[in-house]
C-alpha cells in the first residue's frame, strides 16, 4: 500500500516575520509545498514577479512558482526589511538580494518586493507578493531628511 505524501514541515507562523522566513526558505529550497503553505488559500491572493503579469489565486501562483523551480532553487534573501503592522495585517517592504549563476560565475542582483500578510485562525499567511525589477547594484534608500531645529 503506498504511503501518503508526507506533509511539508511547516513551523507555526505566529508572526508575519515567521511567515516571511518560511517564504524565503521555501524559495531557497525550491519547496513548492512549503511555499504554498505560507500563502493564504483565499481566491483573491495575488502575486506579481518582475515584469510579469498579475497572478490571481492559489492555482495560478503555484503554477508560476513550479515553473520557476523547474530551473532550480531561487537564492533570494530579504534585506533592509521595513514593516508596517497592525493587529491582524502587515506590509513588509524588502530589498531582495538574489544570487544568480551566470557563465561568469555567481552574480548578485537586487529586487524590490512588497509582501502583505494577514493574521488568520491558522496563523499569519501571505496574501500578496509584488516584486519589481531591480539592478545589479544595491539600491540606495531615499527618505525624508529630518528637520534640524536651531
Amino acid at each position: 500500500m503506498p504511503r501518503p505524501n508526507k506533509p511539508p514541515e511547516i513551523a507555526l507562523m505566529t508572526s508575519s516575520d515567521d511567515a516571511e522566513a518560511q517564504f524565503y526558505e521555501a524559495l531557497q529550497r525550491a519547496d513548492i509545498e512549503k511555499l504554498m503553505a505560507v500563502w493564504s488559500d483565499e481566491d483573491d491572493i495575488c502575486c506579481v514577479h518582475p515584469n510579469g503579469p498579475r497572478m490571481i489565486g492559489p492555482a495560478a501562483i503555484r503554477t508560476a512558482f513550479e515553473a520557476m523551480f523547474g530551473n532550480g532553487a531561487i537564492d533570494a534573501r530579504p534585506e533592509r526589511v521595513r514593516r508596517v503592522q497592525t493587529h491582524d495585517s502587515a506590509v513588509h517592504s524588502v530589498v531582495e538580494r538574489i544570487q544568480v549563476l551566470t557563465d561568469e560565475g555567481p552574480q548578485m542582483a537586487w529586487v524590490l518586493a512588497t509582501n502583505v500578510y494577514v493574521k488568520t485562525s491558522l496563523g499569519w499567511r501571505l496574501v500578496a507578493h509584488h516584486a519589481s525589477p531591480g539592478t545589479a547594484q544595491e539600491l540606495p534608500e531615499v527618505g525624508e531628511t529630518p528637520s534640524v531645529l536651531h
